[in-house]
């Protein structure tokens, strides 16, 4: 067991916090120098050793165990320490060996060094040391990140401990934080100008899913609450100070739930409702439009990836010069060129845009089919706003972002150079423009040569190809059949079709046909035109997958899987047969009937051809694919996410309580509302209220398991230990205190 020791002026481990502390906001461990980064587990021991000449001396064992949180250097951090014995007269160093590719490394060595002893040396205690020696012996480790580049390795920090800390006890072992080196004595660096920078540090204390269980519930319930403004998560929107600092985990956490759908296109809806000119929709930073922005990041990043990385790869390769404004061309530059230059980026852009929906995300979809849903019924009159509210987000606020600062969107490794990055700011105002389908397009920019340059893409075909996007990516959330949306065509073509068998004696042979897929059904005839010959439904397909060419012999093959039969279907190439099974898996993804198994060949003579099963009824013998490679599963700790939003409504209760006395306000007294309460939306006072108190009860109830937690931690630990190391300011304060403490015992 370890005495706690506790420097001067540092709070007690073994002292109870005061009365409201908050463990889950802490504050960090003694202060250190931001240029050093990570912590280091030492242990120094004395032993006392005679020599084969009989002469007494000691030996001084350092073992550096490991170290934690260093830093990152150039993408790589390979370290390994030196630990030197540092004396007036002396300098002996020794070396760890390297760890390569973590910063977290485990050394585990051990080092001697002699420690020579005065003449006058007697053996009245095994360790008291003349003072003069005593003071003037430090050991002294430093951390280096080895380096292949020819400046050398990396200095990440070091710790330097006086030999005194033995004088009580032959062992000594602790953490310590590593400090940056000693430039006091260097001559003052030239002023290269200054950075000004906001750091804030959080410091959270997860507990056990079950902790947070009360609250959880209230925020997942949100959706269903009524109106959507009395609900938990809607309640923590309105205190915090921005919209933001509540969105980030509330759409993780929902999402990590399932929940963000239902969610967000409640207080879209309620938006909605409140708006009252088409043109303002979602225009403003509210909570429904942040929880949005925030779900596209998360979910949207992969989509990104696949959608414009290779498109913005290559304008940033090509470097070709795209300045249209006069009065900017460089000598040498011609307008006309230019133009050129920028109408060919613009068209890639635009055509990998418009053709991508098959790989928008689903949760995304869904969002846009809740929107495009609630601004078409609430504006009957205008037929443009079920595309501008889509649009309003998928071009304003995820793809001209990502084409204006593709750094940030992990699209390019570095920021891009000003030439890219002008030519990349021209081609996101177009697509900007072309993307909100606005009915005066000229007039939407502010300089004259954006709208001359416009006039190359003032065609029909844009437009076109912008609504059939945003037909695609807002269809496939469709869960009323009865809804008020016309069938929106998405694809068609010929394609080659075996009969499927419905006449007891017709023939299974295959004929040309022309396929037709709306966001309602999958129909095929003889020609385009014509009457269809068979209907199927978009929830009546359980799965598209390809089949096998050892069927039927045939190439590029898919079948379209029903509940009583598969149709079989030949694509004219392997991109179209591509193309028609991302569609088709898109408008069905959400079908509840969806299957997980099925079989990779055809049921022929009496049994399938892939597992021999015979009934043609058996179950699949394959996984299905599962959908598109955008649904992807996002990393999120809801427990975490939890914690940040119990630390939110913490911070704010004094908001929550004032809430509260807007509710009895407008209840009792429904006369015209108090100034001070007016920046609350409340419809419904006693539903608002009810939440409220559940709230507050729920977070007050955390903030003491919290401070319990606290208080045992502190119990437990001591100065010195892997959760409170050493810094260098209170170790110095410590030193200083056992060094009076000697003199006066003397």
């Amino acid at each position: 067991m370890h005495e706690a020791l506790v420097a001067p002026g540092l709070p007690n481990p073994c002292q109870r916090p005061e009365p409201g502390f908050c463990p889950s906001r802490a504050v960090p461990g003694p202060a250190v120098n931001p240029h050093a980064q990570g912590k280091v587990h030492l242990e120094l021991r004395l032993s006392e050793v005679i020599t084969d000449t009989g002469a007494v001396c000691h030996k001084l064992a350092t073992r550096i165990l490991e170290c934690q949180g260093l830093p990152i250097v150039n993408g790589q951090c390979d370290p390994y320490a030196t630990v030197t014995l540092a004396g007036p007269f002396r300098s002996e160093a020794k070396k760890t060996k390297v760890k390569k590719k973590t910063n977290n490394p485990q050394f585990d060595e051990v080092f001697y060094f002699e420690v020579n002893r005065p003449c006058s040396y007697s053996k009245k205690s095994h360790f008291d040391f003349e003072e003069e020696d005593v003071d003037k012996l430090e050991i002294r480790v430093d951390l280096w990140n080895a380096s292949n580049l020819k400046f050398g390795d990396e200095f990440l920090g070091e710790l330097r401990i006086p030999l005194k800390v033995l004088r009580q006890s032959s062992c000594y072992e602790a953490w310590y934080f590593l400090q940056p080196r000693d430039n006091s004595k260097s001559p003052k660096p030239d002023d290269l100008g200054s950075l000004r920078l906001n750091v804030v540090y959080t410091e959270d204390h997860v507990f056990s899913s079950d902790y947070y269980s009360p609250l959880r519930d209230l925020l997942l319930r949100s959706a269903d609450v009524e109106p959507v403004s009395a609900s938990a998560a809607h309640i923590l929107g309105e205190v915090c100070k921005e919209k933001q600092e509540a969105a980030v985990p509330l759409v993780r956490l929902l999402l990590h739930y399932g929940r963000v759908v239902p969610f967000v296109s409640a207080i879209a809806s309620a938006e909605v409702r409140r708006t009252q000119d088409p043109n303002t929709i979602f225009r403003g930073n509210s909570l429904a439009s942040k929880c949005i922005d925030e779900t596209m990041k998360l979910a949207g990043m992969h989509y990104l990836q696949v959608a414009l990385k290779p498109a913005i790869e290559e304008i940033c390769q090509s470097h070709r010069p795209c300045e249209i404004d006069p009065v900017k061309l460089k000598d040498g530059e011609n307008l006309e060129n230019n133009m050129e230059n920028l109408r060919q980026y613009v068209d890639r852009i635009f055509t990998v845009i418009t053709t991508s929906g098959v790989s928008c995300p689903t949760v995304m979809c869904d969002i846009f089919f809740s929107l495009r849903e609630a601004a078409a019924k609430r504006f009957q009159d205008d037929l443009d706003v079920r595309y501008t509210a889509v649009s309003s987000f998928i071009f304003l606020r995820f793809f001209a972002p990502a084409i204006l600062s593709p750094n940030l969107f992990q699209l390019t490794p570095h920021h891009t150079d000003p030439q890219t990055s002008r030519t990349l700011t021209l081609i996101s105002k177009t697509i900007q423009t072309l993307g909100s389908l606005s009915k005066s397009k000229s007039a939407s920019f502010k300089e004259s040569y954006m709208a001359t340059f416009y006039e190359f893409f003032n065609e029909q075909k844009y437009a076109d190809a912008v609504k059939n996007f945003l037909d695609l990516i807002s269809s496939s959330g469709r869960r009323d059949p009865r809804s008020i949306e016309q069938p929106i065509l998405l694809k068609e073509g010929f394609m080659i079709k075996r009969a499927q068998g419905r006449k007891r004696f017709g023939m299974k042979n295959f004929k040309k046909r022309w396929f037709r897929l709306t966001n309602h059904e999958f129909t095929y005839q003889k020609s385009k035109g014509d009457q269809p010959l068979c209907y199927i439904p978009i929830e009546n397909i359980l799965a598209v997958e390809r089949l096998e060419e050892e069927s039927f012999r045939m190439k590029n093959m898919f079948q379209v899987i029903q509940p009583e039969r598969a149709l079989y279907i030949q694509a004219n190439n392997c991109v179209e047969a591509r193309d028609w099974i991302d569609v088709l898996t898109k408008v069905s993804q959400r079908n509840q009937q969806r299957l997980s198994v099925y079989h990779p060949s055809a049921y022929l003579n009496g049994h399938w051809l892939c597992c021999r099963a015979s009934s043609d009824t058996a179950a699949g013998c394959s996984p299905c694919t599962g959908g598109l490679p955008a649904n992807i599963q996002l990393d999120i700790d809801g427990d975490r996410e939890m914690e940040r939003i119990c630390s939110l409504f913490s911070s704010y209760m004094g908001k929550l309580e004032k809430m509260q006395e807007a509710c009895g306000s407008k209840a009792v007294y429904d006369g015209p509302e108090q100034e001070e309460y007016s920046t609350f939306l409340i419809d419904d006072p006693q539903e608002t209220y009810k939440t409220l108190k559940q709230v507050i009860a729920s977070v007050v109830a955390l903030e003491q398991e919290h401070a319990q937690h606290r208080r045992d931690k502190f119990k437990k630990t001591r100065y010195g230990s892997q959760e409170h190391p050493i810094g260098d300011k209170s170790f110095q304060n410590y030193i200083r205190q056992q060094s009076e403490v000697s003199t006066h015992s003397m």
